[in-house]
């Protein structure tokens, strides 16, 4: 284990986190989001943030380069390090990603803890106030689950709103495959790293090499950035909320500007743009690719989009037929209320069903009153979750059709063993390695879903019922954010004890990274090399 390269690239990731820190903060002071004392603490709280990262990022690059690697960084603007020339092993990839996601998400809550000690006006209650609140909306915000400890968000200056909208935006591709198409010399560490990080079960390159491709899906991400905010504004949001719900958007994030989120009947328009860039961002970005390449065939032959498509069609379908069978009053995330019509069933049952599925976590109306069907569809989708290679989460769509293919054929084999059918997706036959993956991958979030609910039934006690810590463990675990009941869409995650924060930040760990990444660390034989 080459600890001395993992120590370097992690340098270089905080180094990069201070960086940006510093463009947010030097710019809040140029161009304040907002006038008062309180973006001034906030803005103060960032540059200090920025300073620490800087600071600590910087000593742990240098100290793994030689006076060659540092000479050969400052004159000809090639960062170096030990690293350099040498190819990272599995062993550090895997290090690398979890250790960065684990101290990255430090840097990303220190603005929130400083700001809440800075701010005189901010009350001793305040969530922010703790370490470990802190922690929790940072790790919820890169992992992009959306679940937050905060019971006032209008309450926060803009300019940490900003930032925790941004982290999101950070985490959606990962800062490592930023990293990845920022700096030279990657090479096959390059290819570990993207492998390890970008999500999805087969996250396939859209160009020859993988810086190419860092760069290319960072492009794609911008691109569709630029023209999310567009729209936003064309549909009436202020420039602030446009950039801010776009960052939230297209990482599938689901932190909101307002604690009413997307609720609000001068909202319609931005719901439905927020609808399509959910969808697409639920998208495999490769097919995102080919649709830019005109490559319509080819689109239209992939498996995991039919699939996507059509579970999405069913949910919104079943959704609004049970608000509007069973009828009742429509409940508003931002408190108001109205029966419900054929209008705000269609509008709220589409939007909370693809932000559900999606693993956004927006809200506009509180489903958490919905009928049973409506509640128990919702919950279905947030397992599926998004196509591989988004930024969504979930177990993804193309692992459970082909854990559903597999089972099914080994159904048929029950009925006649002598008939062997192989099993394709998109044109291409599967080979045993890749449907074991699919089904173990499926089968362990299972598992770690209903051990994470008793583990939170255990550390709460009779504070938290079992629909509660059900859905808790699936909402952070599938990196969704709100659940059903206590963790609802007008609740909030600040009542739970530190325990059950800290195993939580855990499953978004988990989830973001999925599953393997994270439980390798723990196998004796990792450490040791055997």
């Amino acid at each position: 284990m080459n600890i001395r390269m993992v120590l370097g690239q992690l340098g270089k990731v905080i180094t990069l986190l201070g960086i940006i820190l510093a463009i947010i903060g030097i710019w809040g002071f140029i161009v304040p989001f907002d006038e008062g004392i309180r973006e001034e603490r906030a803005d103060l709280a960032l540059l200090i943030s920025s300073g620490a990262a800087l600071i600590i990022g910087g000593v742990m690059w240098i100290s793994t380069m030689g006076f060659q690697d540092v000479r050969r960084t400052i004159l000809r603007g090639e960062p170096q390090g030990i690293e350099a020339g040498q190819r990272m092993g599995r062993r550090e990839a895997l290090l690398l990603v979890s250790s960065a996601w684990v101290i990255g998400a430090v840097f990303i809550g220190l603005p929130y803890l400083l700001w809440a000690y800075l701010d005189d006006n901010v009350s001793a209650s305040h969530a922010f106030r703790s370490p470990v609140d802190c922690y929790f909306e940072a790790m919820s915000g890169l992992s992009t689950t959306g679940a937050t400890v905060l019971a006032d968000v209008d309450g926060l200056p803009l300019t940490l709103l900003f930032w925790r909208a941004l982290s999101q935006w950070l985490g959606g591709l990962g800062i490592l495959v930023l990293l990845v198409a920022l700096l030279p010399g990657a090479g096959v560490s390059a290819k570990r790293l993207f492998r390890f990080e970008a999500p999805g079960p087969d996250s396939e390159g859209v160009r020859p090499t993988m810086r190419d491709t860092a760069r290319r899906l960072w492009t794609m991400y911008l691109f569709l950035t630029g023209l999310q905010v567009v729209c936003l504004l064309l549909a009436g949001m202020s420039v602030f909320n446009a950039f801010c719900h776009t960052f939230t958007t297209l990482a599938t994030g689901g932190f909101a500007t307002h604690d009413h989120s997307m609720a609000g009947a001068e909202t319609v328009g931005i719901q439905i743009i927020v609808i399509i860039f959910m969808v697409m961002a639920g998208t495999n970005f490769g097919i995102l690719h080919m649709v830019l390449q005109r490559q319509w065939k080819s689109i239209w032959r992939d498996t995991e989009l039919r699939v996507y498509l059509g579970i999405l069609l069913v949910g919104c379908g079943l959704v609004i037929g049970s608000l509007l069978v069973n009828g009742g009053t429509m409940f508003f995330v931002d408190g108001t209320e109205a029966p419900i019509t054929a209008s705000n069933a269609v509008l709220d049952g589409v939007f909370t069903t693809v932000s559900q599925q999606t693993t956004t976590g927006f809200t506009s109306a509180d489903y958490n009153a919905w009928p049973f069907v409506a509640k128990a569809v919702i919950i279905t989708v947030m397992f599926i979750g998004g196509c591989g290679g988004s930024t969504a989460g979930g177990i993804k769509v193309i692992r459970i059709w082909i854990t559903l293919r597999v089972l099914w054929r080994q159904l048929a084999r029950v009925a006649n063993p002598a008939v062997v059918r192989p099993i394709r997706i998109s044109g291409q036959s599967l080979d045993s390695e890749q449907m074991l993956s699919a089904v173990s991958y499926t089968m362990t979030i299972i598992i770690l879903f209903a051990l994470g609910a008793a583990i939170l039934q255990v550390l709460e006690g009779d504070e938290c019922g079992f629909v509660t810590s059900a859905t808790a463990s699936l909402a952070t675990l599938c990196t969704i954010g709100p659940g059903l009941n206590q963790v609802g869409a007008i609740e909030n995650y600040a009542w739970f004890s530190d325990a059950s924060k800290l195993f939580m930040c855990f499953l978004m760990l988990v989830g973001r990274l999925e599953l393997f990444a994270v439980f390798v660390l723990f196998q004796p034989r990792f450490w040791s090399g055997r």
